[in-house]
């Protein structure tokens, strides 16, 4: 049970990254859930019709995904507010039909067979993609989406092709998510479409905000608190839905910056 807590746990920091990625350009996706699955159903294809080891399976699925995400990014960056939001929630919904009528990965009775995910391969790209985020801080490509989210109009009189960096979050943020995809179908061993619904993006968005997108611990935290709170309070019985729906309003309306407001120490040491 404690594997379990501690398995899941790993997996939603990498999709709270994956949404912090995406936010770092200014955008805001509701499409997570899709290259989630995407990338878990890429990787248990690989693994059990094709016989790849789990980690080339995961690089691959990864690469693939964030191409995907890439390629549906271009067209979809071009909305903005509501309507980006309308448009990465229907990519949700379009691969999770075409999941459930594709006859070569299960359809609607789901894929199976995959095994030999571990908490070493969780924490180990926790680690990595942690430490990428880092170098990320301090580097001169996280100044240029500073620029691009705080004003993209400027940005672009400094010469920073807004698009293209956006298309590079987005294609990172379905590549990460992909990834956690991978990890997932081969720790449950059987996946089906319904694992990674609308709601889905929607929790991986929460776990995001819940924790603060100003620095990358935020987004850490926040999905750790949120894998954790249902445990924690699983001898409210039925009423337990009802008293984590609240705890999440109550600290989004006292804390809407959430659990970690401020800019990270890195950021910070920058700017002076």
């Amino acid at each position: 049970m404690i594997q379990d807590h501690l398995f899941f746990a790993g997996i939603n920091i990498l999709l709270a990254w994956s949404v912090y990625i995406i936010l770092l350009s200014g955008s805001l996706s509701f499409a997570n859930g899709a290259f989630m699955a995407m990338g878990a159903y890429a990787a248990g294809v690989l693994t059990v019709k094709f016989g790849l080891p789990l980690i080339p399976a995961l690089a691959l699925a990864a690469i693939g995904t964030g191409l995907a995400g890439a390629v549906l990014a271009a067209p979809a960056l071009r909305t903005r507010g509501v309507y980006l939001i309308m448009v990465t929630t229907g990519i949700t919904f379009c691969v999770q039909v075409l999941l459930e009528n594709l006859d070569y990965v299960g359809g609607v009775g789901g894929l199976g067979g995959m095994s030999g995910a571990t908490l070493w391969h969780v924490y180990g790209l926790v680690a990595l993609v942690g430490a990428g985020l880092w170098f990320l801080s301090r580097s001169h490509l996280q100044r240029m989406l500073d620029a691009i989210r705080e004003d993209e109009q400027v940005a672009a009189a400094l010469g920073i092709n807004a698009l293209y960096l956006k298309i590079l979050c987005f294609g990172a943020g379905a590549a990460l998510a992909a990834l956690a995809g991978g990890l997932f179908a081969h720790y449950m061993a059987f996946i089906r479409p319904e694992h990674f619904g609308v709601l889905v993006s929607v929790y991986v968005v929460l776990y995001a905000v819940f924790g603060g997108v100003n620095n990358l611990w935020g987004p850490m935290l926040g999905a750790v608190a949120l894998t954790l709170l249902p445990e924690l309070i699983r001898g409210l019985a039925s009423w337990r839905p009802l008293v984590f729906g609240t705890v999440i309003v109550i600290m989004l309306l006292v804390r809407p910056d959430g659990l970690l407001p401020w800019r990270s120490l890195t950021l910070r040491g920058r700017q002076r």
